[in-house]
């Protein structure tokens, strides 16, 4: 165990929340000394459930205490950006929920103002410590398969999140396939330069009427000559559908769903086995609480965290490239939509 580092969490919706419990009970090296939300009731409520000194609607407050050395950022997208800048000015490091913005211009001014503050930034993309996913990353990386030459993301939820939520979540691309995209980056080691996207509305019209998409298939062009796809539902009735493949010129590697179990049970009328893990917190509880830990110890050894800012302004960029795609009806250049 190294020092303990003192964090103060700003946000305590559900994600806030579940990162609060596993910085509490799960990360030993982790004191929360206080949390904040627009909603002064959730953060006192939360305080007294887990034994944290300080509850404020003001994040000021956590930004304004010495003793907190680092925060979580859980709160709505439309303010990453201000509460990372703030963060910075007073000097903590940060973890931040992605993306840091919807708008390249304000991600590229607060990537700056970390920098001029000398802070760390961790964003949160969690499915970069999935067991899973981490094991294909290294043994591509260790050239298991050879060359890559195709990389297959199969990403779907189990149901679609409410019609308010999608009016202001920026569209499928840039609330649920910027997973993939970050996804697609890892796993390969090689930046994307064009994207190709389809989609529709096939399952909910209501989708269709707040300017939005319920299906999607993406094809991605990567630097290295590398082909990959993504394929995107926002309803699969049968649970959280989270599959990768990457094949090359020695082999392939690949994963499949978590399940509750591994039985598989075999009778006269058929074969059964247990449905995927129904959502994200079930099915990445080990990959939060591994991202949270990376970002604790980047700040005991003063090393640089494992996922960056610039890390986070790729998927926005790819998700562009994805919308314009969608609406022009053909391929883009990543060089379209961010010339740097």
């Amino acid at each position: 165990m190294g020092r303990k580092i003192n964090i103060g969490v700003i946000g305590v919706g559900r994600i806030g929340k579940l990162h609060v419990e596993h910085l509490v009970y799960r990360i030993p090296d982790a004191r929360v000394l206080g949390v904040s939300d627009i909603a002064e009731d959730a953060a006192r409520q939360c305080a007294a459930r887990y034994g944290i000194p300080i509850a404020a609607r003001d994040h000021r407050v956590l930004l304004e205490n010495n003793d907190i050395e680092a925060v979580v950022v859980c709160s709505s997208t439309d303010t990453h950006a201000v509460l990372i800048q703030e963060a910075a000015s007073a000097g903590k490091h940060i973890f931040c929920e992605k993306p840091i913005d919807l708008n390249l211009g304000r991600i590229s001014r607060t990537l700056k103002a970390v920098e001029d503050a000398g802070v760390k930034l961790q964003i949160g993309f969690n499915r970069r410590f999935d067991p899973n996913f981490r094991r294909i990353r290294e043994m591509v990386a260790e050239g298991k398969i050879g060359t890559p030459h195709i990389l297959r993301i199969t990403s779907r939820d189990p149901a679609p999140p409410p019609i308010s939520y999608i009016q202001v979540s920026g569209g499928i691309f840039m609330d649920m396939t910027i997973h993939d995209f970050d996804m697609a980056r890892y796993l390969m080691d090689s930046e994307v330069e064009e994207v190709y996207a389809t989609g529709g509305v096939r399952i909910d019209p209501l989708i269709g009427e707040a300017g939005d998409i319920d299906t999607a298939v993406i094809t991605l062009t990567f630097a290295s000559g590398a082909i990959g796809t993504i394929d995107n539902s926002r309803q699969a009735v049968y649970g959280y559908d989270q599959r990768v493949e990457v094949f090359g010129s020695k082999g392939m590697i690949a994963t499949d769903n978590n399940t509750p179990d591994r039985t598989v049970y075999s009778s006269a009328v058929g074969v059964q086995s247990a449905l995927p893990l129904y959502f994200f917190i079930e099915r990445y509880t080990d990959s939060y609480i591994a991202e949270m830990t990376a970002f604790v110890r980047c700040i005991q050894d003063d090393t640089r965290p494992p996922v960056t800012g610039l890390d986070a302004r790729a998927p926005v960029v790819m998700g562009y490239a994805a919308q314009r795609s969608l609406a022009e009806h053909r391929p883009v250049r990543l060089a379209e939509v961010d010339p740097a």
